[in-house]
């Protein structure tokens, strides 16, 4: 966000109407409650978890589809609905409509919301006018808009009661996550790396929507909210000016560390931890130093968003490695002592397990075989390279220089994994994990800053890595120990999110349109049906009646399908996605439909 936009709160324009039931409990304890789903990620710890266990291994391959509900939008379907009591409330990509279905009337539309959003917010949105979902609270449902608008809606009837304004989309940014509630506050990114933006993280009153802290991602202490002596990196204070020192002169000002991805909290430490995504420009050459705290991890004080800690990935980002994939939170036994955990699966191809309370890193693995552009992360807490990727020289994008092809580096900029949510089972300890199989190849050119231009600098080629065929993997991983407990291959990316469940049965979706069910234990093959779009939504799970049902939203799209839902034939548009994935029009077309599974 650039530093001198005014965010003014719009009046509020609705009276709250009477709330549900339950609507004045504590969202973390309604959380609890498995009939519901309240949150994106199911919990504020991320797990994407159900304690649900009608639908088991031994009943699995009987499910069957129960009903559906068109959109009535194309393009990439991203995140999944809320479900509150006997209503579920389903969103949409750009333009941001907003259904309430009824759950005792065959789905009946008690409501629907269609803001009004200029089109010309839709050339600036990177990668697909997707939207990860709604967030709830207290009678009210947050949508943050693409054109940056975070708007309260009355949940029982869809008439707004507040807004404001985020963003400016002619600078390049937009709203493309899912908004976040933490006690009297509902936390909001940006997104706009690609456009050279000033990577934000904004809390409002769910109230009234009025600004109560934002913290950026680069620049001064003061605008990061970072307190040089006490917020600390890997168990050191980050000392003054940690971003500024990293950056030539003002750089920092349109050098991207958006948060665009999820977000977690854990209410006992009352910090909240995300992900900030790549530095602009993409041309390494054009941004010496570490270019922090872009490609990082931050925790921050819920109530004041001061940064207790920070761990940047990917320092000197040369591949697009964005670090804004989601925090899950566990506690898991490391080396025979029990740890608060943070688990992040990052596009780097690494997986990290690490101290939440602390930013101490435990374990930092591979969980990709193919992943070539560094060896290891250094863990010697001695060294001077302490927590820092040994990078290879031959796929350095920057080693080369500009206008020099860099080829056969893995992951490709879209990483291991983008933002497709993995699960976390409590009972296993397994984290499931939706993965991206891609190369690339990766040519940096020297590029000029315009406000509300692309920003990117760099032409991108992409395949599967040489040998292999398949493009993605579902894979069960031990953060304990970083390592792959099973895998299943899969002909493209699998850029849905995954759901596990008390049943034993995990749950995904593909992006030719099959959401599969498979055995936790071992990976086997349970159930598998035919959506009518690609699926990048994410899985999720509610009982109604005393029966559990399974949700998905399906409507290819999203950066790996990005060809089809933007109509692009050019091998290296999409940022080179479209050449790599230009066999997925053979298999799904555009759509956009929930569908419901269930038990017969």
């Amino acid at each position: 966000m650039r530093p001198q936009l005014l965010v003014a709160c719009v009046s509020a324009c609705a009276l709250m109407a009477a709330a549900p039931s339950r609507a004045n409990d504590n969202l973390d304890k309604m959380s609890q409650n498995p009939a519901d789903w309240v949150m994106q990620a199911g919990n504020y710890a991320n797990h994407r978890y159900t304690s649900l266990k009608q639908i088991d291994v031994s009943n699995a391959h009987t499910l069957q589809p129960k009903w559906t509900f068109s959109t009535g939008v194309l393009r990439g379907h991203e995140g999944g609905p809320l479900i509150i009591g006997d209503v579920m409330y389903v969103h949409t990509p750009f333009p941001n409509n907003v259904f309430a279905l009824d759950l005792n009337d065959n789905g009946k539309i008690l409501w629907k919301y269609e803001p009004k959003q200029d089109p010309s917010v839709i050339p600036v949105m990177c990668c697909d006018t997707v939207n990860r979902g709604l967030a709830y609270d207290d009678g009210k449902l947050f949508l943050y808009q693409a054109d940056t608008t975070l708007v309260a809606l009355d949940a029982k009837t869809g008439k707004p009661v507040w807004s404001v304004k985020n963003g400016d989309p002619t600078k390049g940014e937009t709203g493309t996550a899912a908004p976040l509630v933490v006690k009297d506050k509902v936390l909001v990114g940006n997104s706009g790396g690609e456009f050279g933006v000033r990577g934000t993280l904004t809390a409002y009153s769910t109230k009234d929507g009025k600004l109560v802290w934002r913290a950026y991602a680069t620049g001064p202490d003061k605008d990061m909210l970072i307190d040089p002596e006490k917020t600390t990196s890997l168990g050191k204070p980050v000392g003054a000016d940690s971003s500024l020192k990293t950056w030539q002169g003002d750089q920092w000002k349109i050098g991207g560390g958006a948060a665009w991805g999820w977000f977690s909290y854990d209410p006992q430490l009352n910090l909240i931890y995300y992900g900030t995504s790549n530095p602009s420009t993409w041309n390494p050459k054009q941004r010496p130093g570490d270019n922090r705290w872009s490609t990082a991890i931050i925790a921050r004080d819920a109530d004041t968003g001061v940064a207790r800690w920070v761990y940047q990935m990917t320092p000197h980002d040369e591949w697009d490695f964005d670090g804004v994939n989601e925090m899950i939170l566990a506690d898991l036994t490391i080396d025979g002592k029990p740890r608060k955990t943070l688990v992040h699966f990052d596009r780097n191809g690494f997986a990290y397990t690490m101290d939440r309370a602390t930013g101490e890193l435990l374990v930092a693995a591979k969980y990709d075989p193919a992943v070539n552009w560094a060896t290891r992360i250094d863990m010697d807490k001695n060294s001077k390279t302490y927590g820092r990727p040994e990078v290879v020289k031959e796929y350095s994008t920057e080693h080369g220089g500009e206008d020099v092809n860099t080829k056969g580096i893995c992951p490709a900029a879209l990483g291991t994994k983008d933002q497709q949510p993995a699960a976390y089972d409590p009972q296993s300890q397994l984290f499931f994990v939706p993965t991206n199989h891609v190369c690339m190849d990766y040519e940096p050119y020297k590029v000029a800053y315009t406000a509300g231009q692309p920003y990117v600098g760099a032409t991108l080629s992409m395949y599967p890595p040489k040998g292999d065929s398949h493009m993605g993997n579902f894979i069960a991983w031990d953060a304990r120990t970083g390592k792959i407990v099973w895998s299943n291959p899969e002909l493209f990316s699998v850029w849905s999110g995954a759901l596990a469940t008390g049943g034993g049965v995990v749950f995904y979706g593909t992006l030719e349109g099959y959401l599969k069910a498979v055995d936790a234990k071992t990976g086997k093959e349970l159930y598998k049906f035919k959506t009518p779009s690609g699926i990048i939504g994410n899985v999720t799970s509610y009982e109604h009646k005393g029966k559990q049902y399974i949700a998905v939203l399906s409507g290819v799209g999203g950066w790996a399908g990005i060809g089809l839902a933007a109509g692009l034939t050019k091998p290296t548009d999409g940022l080179g996605a479209v050449g790599g994935y230009a066999a997925l029009a053979q298999y799904t077309a555009l759509g956009g439909q929930l569908t419901v599974f269930g038990l017969p």
